[in-house]
């Protein structure tokens, strides 16, 4: 049983004041007036204003609570280097033996897990959950056993008891880190792109090494090592080899003694674009498609465009002096000579041979595309003639044999089986709804893949691969009226940016090609071929083992998969002779960017309420009990505060003067009051 003094005002407190401040006022002018009795009035209000305050006996049958301690256990992925886990596992034992041992304590053991995707140590929302389900006038103390390395302490709580620290980990423990920065997500092909690479050790880390081996490897080749010091930035330029995305792994050996070599790799992805495409545009004459095919290169900005027309062939004679002609002299022996090279992609459109072009510079074209180059000849009547493009040295590398014969012919472009494979044709649209052409070239394809017909079923475009370079035929001059809209249109700027990209030879444009796309730790495995099918892909997993995955189509020529990564790391693709790498996650987990144990993250939330951060290692504490507002922790102890919470089970109260004496006592005064004064 408790007993307290309570107050149960017969009116609100507002009120009584005013009465109270009334009868003072009254006493006052007694007192300035000098009448004896005004210390009987005084007695009185006393009194009156007593009774009015409600004063009472309380008493109350109470049940003293347990104080809660919370112990939060970190089984995060860093609590599983070295004996981390025997020190926690021992440490979390003896903790609980003590704390049950003690009387009116109750414990809750909270276990922390890796967050959710690479979100780290979540230990403060942990304890935010843990708080919240627990009365915190009941807290007594909370105990962390952990690393020290928590990622999220800006959502720590406000604590109601004091936290302590227990580090796991040894004094003797070192790590080896390397680190990358500014690696952007694209750079340009052949030219080299700076990246800031670091070697770093942490911890107690031995002092004669001043170097370290770095092994550098693109696309899972073998690796190139090389020698690093420690503890410096170091700018290191890279030059990516090919388009599309190419993948750089930056890894360190592992040294004797480190804790982990989890963080002694960096995985880069970079895609590689080209820095300017340089086109070489050749027209044998000026007519409506012509500007068709400017426009189109023109409207892309990572496009370089030297366009020629031919506007007075050499064997027009009309007695006009050459020096006295405004038009611009073909520079035939810089352009198909000396700087062949320069161009990615040249196009001849309705060319034909007028000697402009002599045999030795076309035979120096057809030299251009065996050794990597590409070449579009979009075919007009010319193609027909007997001055066709194909009767010179070209006609080895172009695809297929003119017959002579023109079509005048209106027709509607349809995509073959094999087209609708092709990149460079694959989902177009609905040809049905395509606009007509009026005029094809009929040919006889010697080479290559017919992606395209035309008029009665008869080749239309042609892709074909010569050497290192590729070749394009179009078989008609007539694109242009899709631009225009003519009979309801169709895609022919699509159509023609693909067909020169892919002749380009960018890689989103191949026909056989094998890559991933991650999300996490997920990827999406994608074959894209021109056959009827493909066989399993093999993944070979970071720590070496491999697996087989079966592809589903989902498209004509694309087959597809999803495949959910174990690990953490460099996975390589494999699928007959297409092969591809990819990162999943980042190279080093967010557990282990940090791995030597320390208190100086927890500090800001341990430090006000004086909690303790103690070593492991140095022995389990001792648990004592300290008064709020204390230290909390010392050399080879910390404390509990005792919290006094208690259930009220039960509650009586009665008056501390009945009223009956109340009005005896007040009277009385005033009486006494009045006969004194009276007496005078």
């Amino acid at each position: 049983m408790t007993g307290t003094i309570v107050f149960d005002p017969l009116i609100p407190w507002p009120v009584l004041a005013v009465l109270a401040a009334l009868s003072l006022a009254a006493v006052a002018l007694a007192l300035w007036r000098g009448l004896t009795g005004w210390a009987l009035r005084l007695l009185a209000a006393v009194v009156i204003a007593g009774a009015l305050s409600g004063p009472g006996y309380q008493l109350e049958d109470r049940a003293p609570l347990t104080d809660i301690v919370l112990m939060l256990e970190d089984e995060s992925a860093s609590q599983s280097l070295s004996d981390r886990p025997d020190q926690l596992s021992a440490a979390a034992e003896a903790l609980a033996a003590q704390l049950s041992a003690r009387p009116n304590t109750d414990l809750r053991r909270v276990r922390v897990p890796d967050g959710a995707g690479d979100a780290g140590t979540e230990l403060m929302t942990a304890l935010s959950t843990a708080l919240a389900e627990e009365p915190r006038g009941r807290i007594a103390g909370i105990i962390a056993l952990s690393d020290g390395r928590v990622h999220d302490i800006e959502r720590a709580p406000e604590l109601p008891a004091p936290l302590h620290l227990l580090l796991t980990g040894r004094a003797e423990d070192w790590d080896r880190r390397l680190t990358v920065r500014n690696a952007p997500a694209f750079a340009i092909i052949g030219e080299p792109v700076t990246l800031t690479l670091r070697i770093e050790d942490s911890g107690a880390a031995p002092r004669a090494a001043a170097s370290a081996p770095l092994d550098i490897s693109v696309d899972g080749a073998p690796p190139e090592r090389f020698e690093l010091p420690i503890g410096r930035d170091i700018e290191l330029p890279v030059t990516l080899p090919h388009g599309g995305r190419n993948v750089i792994r930056f890894s360190v050996p592992e040294a004797a003694g480190e804790l982990t070599d989890r963080n002694n790799s960096a995985l880069i992805q970079m895609n590689g674009v080209r820095d300017r495409l340089r086109v070489l545009l050749v027209s044998g004459e000026p007519h409506a498609g012509g500007r068709t095919w400017r426009n189109l290169l023109k409207s892309d900005s990572s496009v370089d465009l030297v366009h020629f027309t031919i506007l007075r062939p050499p064997e027009k004679q009309d007695g006009v002096p050459v020096d006295e002609l405004s038009l611009i002299a073909f520079p035939t022996r810089e352009l198909f000579l000396e700087k062949i090279d320069d161009f990615d992609l040249i196009i001849f459109d309705r060319y034909q041979r007028r000697g402009i072009l002599p045999a030795i510079y076309l035979d120096n074209v057809a030299n251009y595309v065996t050794g990597g180059g590409a070449v579009l000849v979009a075919a007009g009547p010319d193609f027909a003639t007997a001055d066709s493009i194909y009767r010179s040295p070209l006609a080895p590398v172009v695809p297929a044999r003119p017959t002579a014969r023109v079509i005048e012919e209106r027709y509607r472009p349809e995509v073959t089986d094999l087209g609708a494979r092709h990149p460079v044709t694959a989902d177009l649209g609905d040809s049905d709804r395509w606009g007509s052409w009026l005029r094809q070239i009929e040919v006889t394809p010697e080479a290559g893949d017919v992606v395209m017909t035309g008029y009665e079923g008869k080749p239309l475009l042609i892709l074909d691969r010569v050497g290192e370079g590729r070749v394009a035929l179009l078989a008609s001059d007539h694109a242009w009226l899709w631009s225009r809209g003519y009979d309801g249109g169709g895609p022919q700027l699509e159509l023609l940016r693909r067909l020169a990209h892919w002749m380009m030879k960018e890689p989103e444009l191949e026909e056989e090609a094998l890559w991933a796309e991650a999300t996490g730790q997920s990827m999406r495995i994608i074959r894209r071929t021109l056959g009827e099918a493909v066989g399993p892909v093999t993944v070979t997993r970071p720590d070496g083992s491999t697996e087989d995955i079966d592809l589903s189509e989902v498209s004509p020529g694309r087959f597809e998969a999803r495949y959910e990564g174990p690990e953490i790391g460099l996975y390589r693709l494999v699928e007959g002779e297409q092969h591809a790498v990819i990162g999943l996650g980042p190279a080093a987990p967010k557990e282990f960017e940090q791995t030597i144990a320390t208190g100086a993250v927890m500090e800001p939330v341990i430090a006000p309420l004086r909690g303790g951060i103690l070593r492991l290692e140095d022995g389990l504490p001792r648990l004592r009990e300290v008064r709020e507002g204390r230290p909390a922790a010392g050399r080879g102890w910390i404390g509990l505060t005792p919290r006094g919470a208690y259930e009220t089970r039960d509650v009586r109260q009665s008056p501390l003067l009945p009223a009956w004496l109340v009005l005896l006592l007040a009277s009385g005064l005033i009486l006494a009051g009045w006969l004194r004064e009276g007496r005078r």
